[in-house]
């Protein structure tokens, strides 16, 4: 993508309605859950671990990571819309920068941890290796990126994938694995990005993936002979590679 169109569409992110700030702390409520339970499940588990999430937005997860505890988490976006609401919304740590730039200047090996959420898909193939290369560089031995992609299995990755003019490129699990550990990282693990139950309604969408999720199982091992019980089928991916 044309460098001085990917800066018009970054600089237009938030007013071009690709994304959107509550007015309020309140307002990050319908996001708590699902951000609450990433940071629960992938998080390095000591509370004074360095973490830098790239692609950070307005906060929201910097946010929900301090309210678990978490006191040395930061992060960068490029878009200074989504800096703008972090401190209209008092979200401390996040700075506006070139992702690349800033993880250039952060010194070797000395993050437990890097967070990628909805950023991979943003870049074209040689970038792309180029970040994880970066990414790993800043990674202490045994330190991990914790990241979300489009899933290119689900059959409704699409509307992911070209939701955004500034996508580029969407993931399966072979995909991942291939880029991860081609780049020096060890396993990587991939999990469903699918409903938290926190209420009635989320209770209701947890039920109706798992039948969902069943049907597609069945659609798999009549196309494969395989039973898909492994098998990510929502329309993004969370993966987890270690250093």
């Amino acid at each position: 993508m044309a460098d001085d169109l990917r800066e018009r569409l970054y600089a237009s992110y938030v007013s071009s309605g690709q994304t959107g700030a509550p007015d309020s702390l309140a307002g990050l409520a319908p996001r708590v859950p699902s951000l609450r339970r990433l940071v629960d499940r992938y998080f390095p588990p000591e509370r004074d671990a360095a973490i830098f999430e790239v692609g950070c937005g307005y906060g929201a997860l910097v946010h929900v990571a301090g309210e678990a505890g978490y006191c040395n988490v930061r992060g960068v976006d490029i878009s200074a819309e989504q800096v703008e609401a972090a401190a209209r919304l008092g979200i401390d740590g996040v700075a506006r920068g070139d992702l690349m730039e800033v993880l250039a200047g952060i010194p070797e090996a000395s993050q437990d941890a890097v967070v990628a959420i909805d950023v991979l898909e943003h870049f074209g193939k040689d970038d792309l290796l180029r970040f994880v290369d970066a990414v790993a560089r800043v990674l202490r031995p045994g330190g991990r990126i914790v990241l979300r992609v489009p899933n290119a299995e689900s059959p409704f990755f699409g509307a992911i994938r070209h939701g955004d003019l500034t996508h580029e490129l969407a993931f399966t699990r072979q995909s991942l694995s291939q880029l991860f550990l081609t780049s020096g990282f060890g396993g990587v693990r991939c999990y469903e990005d699918d409903p938290v139950p926190h209420g009635a309604k989320s209770l209701a969408r947890a039920a109706l993936w798992k039948l969902f999720r069943t049907g597609m199982r069945l659609v798999t091992a009549a196309e494969t002979g395989e039973t898909g019980r492994d098998a990510v089928f929502t329309r993004n991916v969370i993966a987890v590679a270690e250093r």
